[in-house]
């Protein structure tokens, strides 16, 4: 197993709203994350699962417990540590058409990132401490370069989500974590979009954290697995393990009720 990248424990956050009862949303969760690993965060709707995500990206304080990454606290990072950290660790939304800019191309979008953190894009040539061109990103997620010069509303959803992925790789991270990537596209592209995302924690050594709500998406992309409910995992273990032999009610439940179209989608994203 690689470098151990993330470490949490015992995370708590809490939302509080000026006259209303504050809300709990993790209750104490702790898991780790390595280098080259998939783990994947598996609940319904208002579990938890994202307000993990959104603590990690430093998007939503914690109100207990600690999360490390590289041994360091994300919360006592000087902002020298949180510009590295923002490039560390990348984040791909569920809403890939409402997380691009709609008055930018895609290579506006992807030479935006790249001049502002790695140095600039003179002349079509990459700064010398990055590699990365806007075509050689859009070759990584499979894109045609005829992409470049189009704008978000002129692509499929599917599109929009490979170029979402292009615009996290531009700074090299070592962590994509993953909010519902696949949820709002048909069952077609979300196989050829687990299938990318396996090709890129295999090609390029990434650890991705995938948080979905769907138990047939993460069986066949994910090492590992934590099934959340309240706030709290219920089950966590190898993805293996999880599946063919839950712990919980909770779990059983989810598994039962998995359709037989999201067997078909688990099948063709393992081929």
């Amino acid at each position: 197993m690689g470098e151990k990248l993330f470490e949490v424990e015992d995370l708590h956050v809490t939302y509080r709203r000026p006259g209303e009862k504050a809300v709990e949303a993790v209750r104490g969760v702790s898991f780790d994350l390595h280098a080259g690993e998939t783990l994947g965060i598996v609940g319904e709707s208002g579990s938890g699962k994202s307000t993990i995500a959104k603590t990690l990206m430093l998007l939503q304080p914690s109100s207990g417990g600690v999360a490390r990454f590289r041994g360091k606290n994300i919360a006592s990072f000087t902002s020298s540590e949180r510009r590295q950290y923002r490039r560390d660790v990348q984040m791909v939304f569920q809403d890939a058409v409402g997380s691009l800019n709609p008055r930018m191309t895609i290579r506006q979008a992807l030479d935006e990132i790249l001049e502002k953190s790695l140095g600039g894009v003179q002349g079509g040539q990459s700064p010398q401490s990055s590699p990365q061109t806007p075509e050689s990103l859009l070759d990584i997620v499979g894109l045609s370069k005829a992409v470049l010069d189009q704008y978000p509303r002129e692509l499929s959803g599917g599109q929009c989500q490979r170029a979402s992925f292009a615009r996290a790789l531009a700074v090299n991270p070592k962590v994509l974590v993953a909010d519902e990537p696949v949820s709002a596209l048909d069952v077609s592209v979300q196989a050829r979009i687990l299938n990318l995302m396996r090709d890129l924690r295999r090609e390029l050594g990434l650890a991705i954290l995938l948080i979905a709500h769907d138990l047939s998406v993460v069986r066949n992309v994910c090492d590992r697995v934590c099934v959340m409910h309240l706030g709290l995992f219920e089950d966590t273990g190898p993805a293996e393990d999880v599946f063919d032999h839950p712990q919980s009610d909770y779990t059983k439940n989810l598994l039962a009720a998995v359709p037989d179209v999201q067997r078909s989608l688990a099948a063709r994203a393992q081929k």
